[in-house]
């Protein structure tokens, strides 16, 4: 049972001025990758899992932005921690099925 959610917006400095959606959406393939439930919104995307491996990824993301040429990455994250399990996006927000 996880007992995190943490919620990531990435901000990278991007070589040159360039637009940042290549460097979201690598961000977001690494998420993916780690096999990690979570939900894409327009300015976070969501996962869920134990806290030590959801911070692992974020590391990694930001990692991934340098590779690209990025000198610089500010990540904006938000972090709900229950030690106990429990943790879960389909638990916060069976009231809203459809994101209303």
């Amino acid at each position: 049972m996880s007992n995190a959610l943490l919620s990531i917006q990435i901000l990278p400095h991007t070589p040159g001025g360039e637009s940042v959606l290549p460097y979201v959406d690598r961000a977001i393939e690494i998420i993916k990758a780690s096999g990690v439930p979570y939900r894409v919104a327009p300015l976070e995307t969501t996962m869920e899992g134990e806290l030590n491996q959801l911070l692992s990824i974020v590391q990694e993301m930001n990692e991934a932005m340098t590779v690209m040429g990025c000198p610089s990455v500010i990540s904006q994250i938000k972090v709900y921690y229950n030690p106990e399990g429990g943790a879960s996006m389909d638990r916060l927000l069976e009231k809203y099925p459809d994101g209303q």
